[in-house]
């Protein structure tokens, strides 16, 4: 492992088709600046899972500039990555929460990274060829789609009906439909800041949509300051400790094999950028990952990741130095340590909320769909087909098993759907050799069917 990191160029410049490496750097300043945009770029979705799930967001940040620091020293400082909160996460969180409370949720996210850091030990000693035969595309794209998709009431939110004056009054509280004008208001400048705006700030367009719902709900009445007020500026986070329930770990099981696609797929996207060979640490980063989840379990942070907005980063600057990281998880935990600034994130409204996942909930169900789409998975073929149809319906309804005290809903029974089904379709199909036979939904012919039969 080397620390160190040699000047790129003049250490100012990046000449045209020229990368700056993970061992290489900017000058200190550029350096810097590169790595507070990184925590820019982070911000925006790992505050929200923390805020959507109950949980601090000045432990889950710090916990997150922890789980960098060991991502970085884990992968010998040879991986650029910025650890966020995990997406995955949130519907086990908040289904583990009201069940048996934050602590509950913790020892499920506590597990997840331990298994996670498993994997990583027996990848780093037998290889990620088995991955590869375990989780081929059509199941990892249809996991994380299901995950997604399965979130849906949740941006919609939830209302409760009581009487009144003899009348049927409707509360909501949560979700887009706590606040609708509001929710609209952050959905709306969401989608046109994607597309109006170049560079970084089209890419951080969930951060940008939240400020300006943000400064809607302000307008609108809808914040309450009198947190903010009475923090202080300077302040360790608050550490929860976590407790376990056999009943509830089911529901996290899943979301150790997103983790795994998406370690995978950040280390393959690095490799491919900067002409470096990273096939030899995928095991440390999925182990690196782990140890951070596990940490962030054991204080009271939620579970993290590598993360892709800053995958755009380093695409738009040609920037991979991992100097850069370090600049941002000291950003990031400086900021951790300042209760009032945790204090103005948890005063995001419902509103605002409910708008920004209704964009980002549907952005994780259609990153399972451009798994597929990337990895040319073929829908003609009926083992596919199935894998995806069964595993989603599962998943989006929300199927539940509740077999004496353990509980497993959509999620874990769709993990298990689309695992199970592929291979045992797959198996019996090679042994009865009907590996070519047309599924009926997907043998209606195509364009490229029809130009063929003209």
């Amino acid at each position: 492992m080397s620390i160190g990191w040699r000047t790129h160029g003049d250490g100012r410049t990046v000449a045209p088709g020229a990368v700056v490496n993970p061992d290489e750097r900017l000058s200190w300043p550029r350096t810097i600046g590169i790595g507070m945009q990184h925590v820019v770029a982070m911000f925006g979705a790992t505050f929200l899972v923390p805020i959507l799930t109950g949980f601090s967001p000045a432990t889950t940040l710090f916990f997150s500039a922890v789980g960098t620091v060991t991502f970085l020293l884990i992968t010998g400082n040879r991986v650029p990555s910025y650890l966020g909160s995990s997406f995955a996460f949130i519907a086990p969180i908040l289904a583990a929460t009201a069940t048996g409370g934050k602590s509950v949720a913790l020892g499920g996210v506590m597990v997840t990274g331990l298994l996670l850091a498993v994997v990583g030990l027996v990848v780093h000693l037998a290889g990620s060829r088995w991955i590869d035969i375990v989780m081929p595309p059509v199941v990892t794209g249809t996991i994380v789609a299901l995950i997604g998709l399965n979130l849906a009431p949740v941006a919609w939110g939830t209302c409760n009906q009581s009487v009144v004056d003899g009348k049927i009054v409707e509360s909501c509280t949560n979700g887009f439909r706590a606040a609708p004008l509001t929710g609209l208001a952050t959905l709306l400048a969401i989608v046109l800041v994607t597309v109006v705006f170049k560079g970084i700030l089209g890419r951080l367009s969930i951060l940008v949509g939240v400020l300006v719902g943000y400064v809607v709900a302000v307008l609108r009445g809808e914040v309450d300051f009198t947190a903010v007020r009475d923090a202080g500026w300077f302040g360790l986070p608050t550490f929860t400790t976590p407790t376990f329930d056999l009943a509830v770990l089911g529901l996290f099981v899943p979301v150790v094999f997103v983790l795994i696609a998406e370690n995978v797929g950040h280390v393959k996207s690095v490799a491919a950028m900067t002409g470096k060979d990273l096939d030899p640490v995928t095991g440390r980063a999925l182990l690196a990952d782990g140890i951070a989840t596990t940490l962030a379990g054991l204080g009271g942070g939620s579970g993290t990741t590598t993360y892709a907005e800053n995958i755009g980063v380093m695409a738009a600057t040609k920037v991979y130095s991992t100097a850069a990281y370090w600049v941002a998880a000291a950003t990031a935990l400086v900021l951790s340590m300042s209760p009032k600034f945790g204090a103005v994130i948890g005063t995001i409204p419902a509103g605002v909320l409910g708008g920004a996942t209704t964009v980002l909930y549907g952005m994780i169900g259609i990153l399972g769909a451009r798994i597929w789409v990337q990895n040319k998975v073929d829908f003609s073929n009926p083992v596919n087909l199935t894998t995806a149809a069964v595993a989603l319906i599962v998943g989006i309804a929300n199927f539940t098993w509740t077999p004496g005290d353990l509980t497993f809903a959509g999620i874990a029974l769709g993990t298990a759907a689309a695992i199970g089904t592929y291979h045992v379709m797959r198996g019996v199909a090679t042994w009865r050799g009907t590996h070519d036979e047309p599924a009926s939904p997907a043998s209606v012919p195509g364009g490229d069917e029809l130009a063929a039969a003209h």
